[in-house]
Formats: C-alpha cells, structure tokens, sequence
C-alpha cells in the first residue's frame, strides 16, 4: 500500500475511523474547555496504520485531556469515571493538564493544552486531535509529524534542556514495549544520553 504521508492524508485517515470519530464526539460533547484526544491514542492510529495493523486499538489508553482551573483533580476523577460507565467499550483515561505539570521535574505549571502537549517526553507523542464544526478536524503537532511517519523516537526540547527529565525520558522508554509491538521503531539517541 503506497501511503501518502502529510497532515491533510493523516485527517482523512482519522476521518474514516467510525471508533475514532465516535472517540472525538465523546470528546467534544464533554464540552470540557480546551480538551483533546492526545498522545498515545494519535500516535499509535498512525503507527498502527503505518505497519499495516487494525488503526484502532481497543486496548490502547484514549488519552483525553482538558484544561480548566475550575475543574478539581477530583472532579476530573469523577468525570472520567461517568466517562468509564457510559462508553465501557473504551479504555478512557482524563487529564486535567492543571495539575499535570507536577509529573515532569522541574516544570512550571502548564498554561494550556497546547503547552502540556509540547512539553510532552517524545516529540511523536507531542500530538492532538479534536472534532470542530461540521465534522472538521484540527490536529495540533508542535513538531510535525516526521517523527510518527518515520517511527523515530527523539525527546521534546523541554525534556532535552533538563537531566531530570531526560532520566524520566529514559526510564519511560525502557519501560514501554513499543519496540515488541512496532520493530520498525528507531531512536534517536542524539542529544538524548
């Protein structure tokens, strides 16, 4: 299959996905301030495709993630609890990206969704993708998307610039089977020893 690889070709491909697109109608109708479908969820549809796999996995975590100071971190438990109950079909995680910032050392709170996003640890899991009007997409990817198409996994420059963070960035990898479920994985081990 010959694939064509840019940002227009990946939102089709999103678009196609009925679990997907049922995915960010969830989302959306939330009506939870600057939320996304994130991370791991975007990156592994694209991975998945990419090697030839089902896009969707039901196994994978649906990262979605919010950002609203109004909202507690209790709050945002319960939410995705309701959020667990109503659609058990979906492996639902929600992330308040208010209190997010205390997972990475050294970080100062996080001002939006987009600035939790790009300080992600890879920069192919720096990635986001919500439902607007009229069944428009929006992908958000602070570095492009040659990272997912080439499989390469290389640190954010905020995880680079911080050896705290950089041991996290490593610990997080060896910890991950990524490389079991997608051999075509490379790591860029520049800047990131």
């Amino acid at each position: 299959m010959n694939i064509v690889k840019n940002e227009q070709e990946v939102l089709t491909w999103f678009q196609q996905d009925p679990d997907l697109m049922t995915i960010l109608s969830i989302i959306r109708d939330l009506g939870l301030k600057d939320s996304w479908l994130a991370a791991g969820s975007v990156r592994n549809f694209i991975w998945n495709l990419l090697a030839g796999k089902s896009p969707f996995d039901r196994e994978t975590d649906v990262d979605v993630i919010f950002f609203d100071p109004a909202i507690s971190y209790q709050e945002t438990l319960n939410l995705e609890n309701k959020l667990k109950e109503d659609f058990p079909q979906y492996q639902w995680e929600l992330k308040n990206q208010v209190y997010m910032h205390v997972h990475s050392p050294h970080t100062a709170p996080y001002t939006s969704s987009r600035d939790a996003m790009s300080k992600y640890p890879e920069r192919c899991t720096a990635l986001g993708l919500r439902l607007k009007e009229e069944k428009r997409l929006e992908l958000f990817a602070p570095y492009g998307l040659k990272d997912v198409f080439e499989f390469r996994l290389a640190p954010t420059p905020h995880f680079l610039e911080d050896p705290d963070r950089m041991t996290l960035y490593k610990n997080r990898l060896s910890k991950k089977n990524w490389f079991d479920k997608w051999p075509q994985l490379a790591t860029n081990i520049r800047n990131s020893l």
